[in-house]
């Protein structure tokens, strides 16, 4: 079963990131979408009641999470630092992406049910979401202003996506 969902989980993606109706059409779009999507995820969890559904989605959530910090930090997030110059709030960024990253891995090296997985979920679903509201609020518009090619970072991170879903859903 879990195969499977992670197959399928791959083919929608790479279907989305082909440039199929609703992909997204530039770096901020996909990010955006990427945010929505997992936003969502966190708020579905908290209607879970069974363990193997929590399991599942807790899956899909971390790999969703690894590939999104993976193309901000190795292609994003140094175009938006050379067009801007906003230092801080890429630093922040940094260590927001360190800390969702350590909640993570306590998780991912937890079973449903174990003392505080309910607790660290809602915690990582917390950080996310904030994380989120200031990329959106505060570095997108300002790398919107800047010079970038949002539209061939957006190819370029598409590919990187599309690439590491197949490396990691394995």
């Amino acid at each position: 079963m879990a195969i499977r969902t992670k197959t399928r989980a791959h083919r929608v993606a790479t279907r989305n990131l082909a440039g199929g109706p609703g992909a997204p059409r530039d770096a901020l779009a996909l990010l955006k979408a990427d945010h929505k999507e997992v936003e969502g995820w966190f708020d579905d969890y908290e209607d879970l009641t069974g363990d193997a559904q929590k399991a599942a989605l807790v899956a899909k959530i971390s790999l969703a999470l690894k590939v999104h910090t993976k193309i901000e930090e190795e292609i994003f997030y140094p175009a938006v630092r050379e067009a801007t110059a906003d230092d801080d709030l890429l630093d922040e960024a940094d260590v927001e992406h360190a800390c969702a990253k350590d909640l993570l891995a306590q998780i991912d090296a937890m079973k449903v049910g174990d003392s505080h997985f309910d607790a660290k979920v809602q915690v990582l679903g917390e950080q996310i979401k904030h994380h989120a509201t200031e990329e959106e609020d505060e570095m997108f518009p300002e790398a919107r202003e800047s010079d970038m090619d949002l539209v061939g970072l957006g190819v370029r991170m598409a590919a990187r996506k599309a690439e590491l879903i197949r490396e990691l859903a394995r």
